[in-house]
């Protein structure tokens, strides 16, 4: 069972002056639940190497037995500090893909060619395509195998305009998850703010927020199985 993870390269939060880049819990716990599960992992980004980690998912408030396992273990920090560059990346050689979020993926993994070809590829082979948080972000320009908006007519669900209220960035992002997904035709549902909700739909396994990470991640492994 070999599983693609795909992590931003983008560190800048729109005209802030301040940096994001990937959530650590998103990356975190499904990293460990794909582990103990005896996956083999490979990670990327757009630029390869240490992706940014979004200083905010570092503070105290945000740490669960995940991030706290991660920050003790070596060999998964090495790997995430020696991510391959996207563009080498063959589908072929994965079962599954998921994709972590942090507001970095809306800038770079929403626009980036490469990622949105390798979706179009595990959907077309057959193979599921996870995302939570902002990451079902990156399924903006993807289409499905019918030439239509990868997310017209299915069941999705990604950050909430709400929650984006409440962090205070909606007018820093470049577009909203939520609006984004039903303009392109998806069927959207959420559950209550920072509640984990995951929502599943052929190959397409979409969470809300952090709280969705693991079991966002446990959904893609049922697939597998």
């Amino acid at each position: 069972m070999k599983i693609l993870m795909v992590l931003t390269s983008h560190d800048q939060l729109g005209d802030t002056g301040k940096k994001t880049g990937f959530w650590l819990e998103e990356f975190a716990a499904p990293y460990f639940t794909f582990k103990d599960a005896g996956a083999q992992l490979t990670l990327a980004s757009p630029k390869g190497g240490p992706p940014p980690l979004d200083p905010k998912s570092d503070e105290p408030d945000f740490q669960t037995e995940a991030t706290h396992r991660f920050r003790k273990d070596s060999a998964a920090q090495a790997a995430l500090a020696s991510t391959a560059v996207l563009s080498t990346v063959r589908p072929e050689d994965y079962d599954a893909v998921f994709y972590p979020g942090g507001h970095g993926p809306l800038w770079d993994l929403a626009e980036d060619r490469y990622s949105i070809a390798l979706i179009e590829a595990f959907i077309k082979a057959g193979k599921p395509v996870a995302a939570v948080c902002h990451a079902p972000g990156v399924l903006r320009h993807v289409k499905g195998t019918d030439g239509q908006p990868l997310v017209k007519g299915k069941r999705v669900t990604g950050f909430t305009n709400s929650e984006e209220e409440a962090v205070q960035l909606t007018k820093v992002v470049p577009f909203l998850v939520e609006d984004m997904l039903k303009e392109k035709g998806g069927i959207y549902s959420k559950g209550d703010d920072w509640a984990s909700y995951v929502v599943e739909d052929g190959l397409l396994i979409t969470g809300q927020n952090p709280a969705s990470s693991q079991a966002g991640a446990e959904a893609l492994l049922a697939k597998l199985r």
